[in-house]
């Protein structure tokens, strides 16, 4: 049972990023999925969530109409597509099952975003 993410990096103010979660070892097909994503002296937050067949997907405030959830249920996988970043989405991204298991929780991946 794993999440793998990817695709953090060091990015300007307004720039783009694509992170990805790959899924191994549980029902990914059937399982609702979200973003979460921790900032520095922050709690855990969830940032994006999508429903298993990918039609019903929430955001939050912060980061409507900027970032965008997807997943192929082909590939076990899962996408954030983030855009115009600002410094405050400076954080480790995280995905997980929505409501989140603590078995999957990951190492995360980086998404640092200079003004």
């Amino acid at each position: 049972v794993q999440l793998v993410e990817s695709g953090g990096g060091l990015v300007q103010s307004g720039g783009s990023l694509r992170l990805s979660c790959a899924a191994s070892g549980f029902t990914f097909s059937t399982s609702r999925m979200g973003w979460y994503r921790q900032a520095p002296g922050k709690e855990r937050e969830l940032v994006a969530r999508i429903s298993s067949g990918g039609i019903i997907r929430n955001y939050a405030d912060s980061v409507k109409g900027r970032f965008t959830i997807s997943r192929d249920n082909a590939k076990n996988t899962m996408y954030l597509q983030m855009n115009s970043l600002k410094p405050e989405d400076t954080a480790v991204y995280f995905c997980n099952r929505h409501p989140p298991l603590i078995v999957l929780w990951g190492q995360g991946t980086q998404v640092t975003v200079s003004s």
